[in-house]
């Protein structure tokens, strides 16, 4: 029997074991991440509304792309997927909850033993039945049902923090799911404006085709009345069949845009419905970028950064839990009997048992440590994510104001070039047809006037896409 003073010895060395354990776990260092935004965007001022606020049904303004992306959010596949590894991670917070509550089964068993004369259990049989002159039963049976129940109690909070874990990174898996969103709508956007900008650049090259064939018309006139040459209505041929191929690798480029869109849209290649006429006249939305700091708000990929961050350091405090004893309470509760019909005897074929359970570990801890150490590291890497996440979204909204900037003065100066080109075509062919320029300057204008128009409508594209892509940078398109 152990006395008072046995178990205040046992429980003086439990204390020492278990400071021994905490003295033993090693010490690492963690990262603070560091969220400092500059103030202002470009030495911009600052701007009190901020157009991530505004939902992307409300913020493109036009017949046929907003019903195109609300397809998408629907049908994407990529974003379905995101879906379903959200449930995943839904389903994984159920299943950390279930682990620090107490579980409940039902068991049942039967068995029928016979042992060995010669065994330690065979003696006692022989030796029963010298005694008491009766036959022991030479196949044993044992029955039993009832509950049995288990219990790890979760005192250093291990399996809670690691429930917490796992909310924050459903969390996180919601936010890259609306991090999708953004991208798509942004590549939705920017595939259409595009689809578009090549109907204008086929229109204007069928433009300037029928003005060079309106050329070669001339040019075949005035060698009638040997005022040109055969080589002037070659090279005026050559031009018309050159840009009339062209055609055709435009058209090419469209059914491949058509069909790209149609993939983010889910579905097989058709035909997509787009508002071509009055591009060029289209002027991009005054987009407000509100303070830098509202990025950790607005963006989903910082937001699921620092939810990645908040696991990490949670992380840490689960693997360090290891190096703690754990504690587990044991029940049972049922009836036992080594035959059935006295199975449902009380109180004599009822059992129960209770029993708690306490482990340590003490040598060999190597794994329970790397598992520290790892969770340590990553904690670290999550929290230059972090950072790395901030620093790239403050450059996206700052390459893109810059570009919305330069782009608004290349397209004035283009613009007025394409006037002057333009002029010049009809100043060519009025001097070509009274004999006081060559062919040869005609061709070469109509060339440069094609070519400025075809750059002035790519930058009326670059404007539209520098002003979806602010749009996106801001953390705008998935609300």
């Amino acid at each position: 029997m152990m006395n008072k003073h046995s178990y205040i010895r046992l429980a003086v060395i439990g204390a020492l074991a278990l400071m021994m354990q905490a003295c033993s776990i090693p010490l690492l260092t963690t990262k603070k991440a560091d969220t400092q935004l500059p103030d202002h965007f470009n030495n911009r001022a600052q701007e009190a509304e901020n157009t991530a606020d505004v939902n992307w049904k409300e913020f493109f303004e036009d017949p046929y792309l907003p019903a195109l992306i609300d397809t998408a959010i629907g049908n994407n596949k990529e974003v379905n997927i995101l879906i379903q590894r959200i449930s995943i991670a839904s389903n994984e917070i159920q299943a950390r909850k279930g682990e620090y509550q107490p579980f409940v089964n039902f068991g049942a068993g039967a068995e029928v033993e016979k042992v060995g004369r010669y065994t330690r259990n065979g003696a006692v049989e022989e030796n029963l039945e010298i005694k008491e002159g009766k036959s022991f039963p030479e196949y044993l049976g044992n029955y039993q049902f009832g509950l049995y129940s288990s219990w790890e109690l979760d005192v250093w909070k291990k399996l809670r923090n690691a429930t917490k874990v796992a909310t924050m990174e459903y969390m996180a898996s919601i936010e890259g799911k609306n991090f999708l969103v953004t991208n798509l709508v942004a590549e939705i956007a920017n595939a259409y404006y595009e689809l578009i900008a090549l109907d204008n650049q086929l229109e204007n090259l069928e433009q300037n085709i029928q003005i060079q064939q309106n050329a070669l018309e001339v040019t075949k006139q005035l060698k009638e009345y040997a005022r040109a040459t055969s080589l002037a209505v070659k090279r005026f041929e050559a031009e018309v069949k050159k840009n009339q191929s062209k055609q055709y690798v435009i058209k090419q480029q469209m059914v491949e845009l058509e069909n790209r869109i149609n993939f983010l849209l889910g579905r097989t290649p058709q035909s997509i419905q787009r508002a071509s006429s009055g591009f060029m006249a289209k002027k991009p939305k005054i987009i407000q970028a509100g303070v830098p700091s509202q990025l950790l708000q607005h963006r989903p990929d910082i937001r699921k950064a620092e939810l990645e961050l908040a696991a990490a350091d949670l992380n840490i405090a689960v693997a360090k839990a290891n190096f703690y004893p754990s504690f587990a309470i044991r029940a049972g509760l049922g009836f036992q009997a080594f035959n059935p019909k006295y199975l449902l005897n009380t109180p004599e074929s009822l059992m129960f048992s209770i029993a708690g359970d306490a482990m340590a570990p003490l040598i060999n801890r190597n794994a329970i440590t790397a598992v520290y150490k790892n969770a340590n590291a990553m904690q670290i890497q999550a929290a230059y994510d972090y950072e790395q996440t901030i620093i790239n979204a403050y450059g996206e909204v700052s390459n893109q104001l810059s570009s919305i900037d330069n782009l608004e003065k290349n397209y004035q100066l283009k613009s007025t070039q394409v006037e002057a080109l333009a002029e010049s075509v009809d100043v060519a062919n009025q001097l070509f047809k009274s004999a006081r320029a060559d062919y040869l300057e005609v061709l070469l204008t109509q060339r440069e006037a094609l070519e400025a128009k075809s750059e002035l409508i790519e930058t009326k594209q670059k404007q539209i896409v520098a002003m979806v892509g602010l749009y996106r940078a801001l953390g705008g398109g998935w609300k």
